[in-house]
Formats: structure tokens, C-alpha cells, sequence
């Protein structure tokens, strides 16, 4: 995907979202490079977790109600302008169908919520819990999933589901041991990130999870989001600076 260069400038808000304009046309963009190539299976690199809108969308167009969602995330990614501006935290309700127009209208086919699975979620804020339960969404916390996944499983076999996409939010990882999140981000304080849930994960967990409903599902989707590489910025933004090396 084109994407362009980030300025020092931050993204403005349009409408109660952050960088609506920019927002959109990665999301056309995205749409016209898909429908150009008509794949039958997708795999996505973030980016942060809009990345999943437009590709999921499209394999929920082409399977039906054939098609599960396996939202691998702390966050159930509900919300909408009117609770948080920055559209990462809104994908699944729009894939759902619900939430901003402007993301909704990208869903010809909204994935029913007896489809969809948050697996390694904790601790919801309000607003999400109220979402999960109005909308009977199935989740699977993270000792569930170092336990076996058993409700992941259950859900499986309770389904009429055929094909599964599965989206890999990082952030379900323990930013203790997985650096490269953006909840590990060096010199952090204890409540930079607006005391939000934070993972708890490690990644044989979370291989473990995929391996298992990999035995069961064919997976026509896979999204990893949230990579926060810090070290690697870091070093980059040191390098500039060195004799013989920088600029």
C-alpha cells in the first residue's frame, strides 16, 4: 500500500477523527488495489489495526456468513469517534457494521457478531463492555488462552463458520517481554497510555491459539498490526547524528 511520509505536523481532526481525509484514501487505496488482484486469501502488514478493515471486508464478501473472525487483541477495537479519535480503536464494530459511516459504508457485508471471537481481551473499558454483551460477542481472556483456548474452540464448533480470518494485534503481547509494542516504549510512565488494558500474552501463547484453530479452520485471512519497533527508531534517529555515518 502507498502510504505517504509522515510530517512533523500532527494529523488533524476531522469530525471527531483523527486524520479522517488521509484515513479515507488509504481505505479507497486499498479497495482498488484488492478488487484489481481478486484474492481468494489475504495476508496484511501493519500499521496499526485499520489495517484489517478493507481486507477483511472483502473476505466477507466473498464467504458469507462462510467467513469467522479471530480478533486476537487486549482491545475489542469498538469504540467509535465519540469515545476515541483515532480510528484503530473502531475496526471490528465497523466491520460489524457499526460506528462511523465513513468506515461502515467500507463493509458491503458486516460480519454477524455470532462469527467473531476476541480472544486475550481483559479488562474492557466501559463503553466496550456494554458492546460485547449488547451484541453477545464471544471472548476468550488470556488465561483462557494459555489454558487451552477452550472457549475459542467451543465457539468453533458452535458455528456455521467454514473459513476464518485472523487479526494479530501485537499489543495482546506482555510489553515486557515483546519490546516492540507501543506500550513498551522507553522512559514511559506509569499511566502515558490513559491506564488502558496492556497484554498479557507471550508469543508460544499465541502460537499455540493460531496452531490450534488452524486444525479445525482453513485461515484465508492474517493481519499483524501494532508493531512499535523502538529500539530500531532509536537507533536510526542516533545513527543521523554520528560522525562518518549520519548526514
Amino acid at each position: 500500500m502507498p502510504v505517504e511520509v509522515p510530517t512533523d505536523s500532527p494529523l488533524p481532526v476531522e469530525d471527531e477523527m483523527r486524520g479522517r481525509s488521509v484515513l479515507l484514501k488509504q481505505i479507497r487505496d486499498a479497495r482498488d488495489i484488492i478488487e484489481r488482484h481478486q484474492p481468494t486469501s489475504i495476508a496484511v502488514l501493519g500499521g496499526d489495526c485499520l489495517v484489517s478493515l478493507v481486507p477483511f471486508a472483502w473476505l466477507s464478501e466473498r464467504y458469507g456468513d462462510r467467513l469467522g473472525v479471530l480478533w486476537i487483541d487486549t482491545h475489542p477495537d469498538v469504540q467509535t469517534p465519540k469515545q476515541y479519535m483515532n480510528a484503530h480503536a473502531h475496526v471490528l464494530g465497523a466491520l460489524l457494521g457499526h460506528g462511523d459511516p465513513d468506515l461502515t459504508n467500507a463493509v458491503a457485508n458486516p460480519v454477524p457478531a455470532k462469527n467473531v471471537m476476541i480472544a486475550g481481551i481483559h479488562d474492557p473499558l466501559p463503553f466496550e463492555a456494554q458492546f460485547i454483551a449488547d451484541h453477545g460477542l464471544r471472548t476468550c481472556s488470556p488465561q483462557q488462552v494459555r489454558d487451552g483456548a477452550q472457549p475459542v474452540m467451543e465457539w468453533l464448533k458452535d458455528s456455521q463458520i467454514e473459513v476464518l480470518a485472523i487479526h494479530l494485534d501485537l499489543d495482546v503481547l506482555d510489553p515486557h517481554n515483546f519490546r516492540s509494542l507501543l506500550f513498551a516504549k522507553p522512559g514511559r510512565g506509569k499511566h502515558d497510555f490513559g491506564d488502558v488494558a496492556e497484554g498479557k500474552l507471550n508469543i508460544p501463547d499465541v502460537l499455540k491459539l493460531i496452531q490450534e484453530v488452524t486444525t479445525e479452520k482453513e485461515v484465508v485471512g492474517m493481519t499483524i498490526a501494532e508493531h512499535m519497533p523502538w529500539d530500531a527508531l532509536n537507533l536510526q534517529e542516533m545513527l543521523k547524528q554520528l560522525p562518518l555515518i549520519g548526514g
